[in-house]
């Protein structure tokens, strides 16, 4: 056993996007060798609707899945293929934008906006897939109980129960884990896959350090992750997969394997060719 160690802490900085929604992008456009296959992830914890209401009018996706998790709030969505629906407490909206969709993300008032949403590259081989959407909705997360924890599994597999996902083309490991104060938590990984930890809310203690909440911990070499809760517990979502180690050319909500791909991508964008599945 190899215990994980801290490779690199990061809290992000507040950013708008959309039409102007407050969020703490945790990992992005600098992070993507560290974090491959991640690209993104975005935090949502807000009180105050005004920071968020205004949401994310219609906009492009290509050669990439788009993962938006809520433990509160809701967000109404449309796409191009005539998916509309709602995300909700608990809910997950995993998204693959391949070869090119238009959606909407609103969120609703709420009296909490709580959660992320994680990008994950698509591998060049399947960057011009077919466009999905799938509505995961609470019901159908399974939730493992253990002595001060509680997980659940959104995606890949936790002490041998399967989440509803497993990731058509990256295959991810994505948990919620929940851990009550001084509650030890420890994962046997592949050594191979990249890993990270997103907090939540609580802190926790991991390599010698106490790690607070809204920070992301992206760990080194080893097979085994050990954390252990601090004095107010933990809230933790969890993130593994293997690295594509492909190059990347990146521009908004567009990310392909080289520039041509992106020029491309544009002028489909402006002769109305982009999309190729209605």
């Amino acid at each position: 056993m190899h215990i994980k160690p801290i490779k690199r802490i990061t809290g992000g900085a507040v950013q708008y996007d959309g039409a102007g929604v407050k969020l703490v992008r945790v990992i992005g456009y600098h992070d993507t060798k560290e974090f491959d296959p991640f690209l993104m992830l975005d935090a949502f914890d807000a009180t105050d609707p005004k920071d968020y209401v205004k949401g994310f009018p219609w906009h492009p996706h290509r050669g990439i899945e788009t993962v938006t998790y809520l433990i509160e709030g809701e967000i109404e969505h449309g796409d191009s293929m005539g998916n509309s629906g709602t995300i909700n407490d608990g809910c997950c909206q995993w998204m693959t934008g391949g070869s090119g969709i238009i959606h909407q993300e609103m969120p609703k008032p709420s009296t909490l906006m709580l959660g992320t949403q994680l990008w994950i590259n698509l591998p060049q081989k399947d960057k011009m897939t077919d466009p999905a959407y799938r509505d995961i909705r609470s019901s159908q997360i399974p939730l493992v109980k253990g002595e001060g924890k509680e997980v659940k599994v959104i995606s890949g597999t936790y002490e041998g129960v399967a989440g509803p996902e497993q990731g058509d083309y990256v295959r991810t490991l994505y948990l919620d884990v929940k851990l009550e104060k001084g509650t030890e938590f420890t994962l046997t990984l592949d050594p191979e896959h990249t890993l990270f930890i997103y907090l939540v809310r609580g802190s926790v203690h991991t390599d010698g350090q106490e790690v607070p909440f809204h920070r992301a911990i992206l760990f080194g070499e080893g097979d085994t992750l050990s954390l252990k809760a601090g004095d107010e517990g933990a809230r933790i979502f969890l993130y593994s997969a293997k690295p594509l180690g492909e190059p990347i050319a990146w521009a908004g909500p567009i990310v392909m394997n080289t520039r041509e791909e992106l020029a491309h991508a544009q002028r489909e964008l402006q002769n109305g060719t982009f999309i190729k599945h209605a």
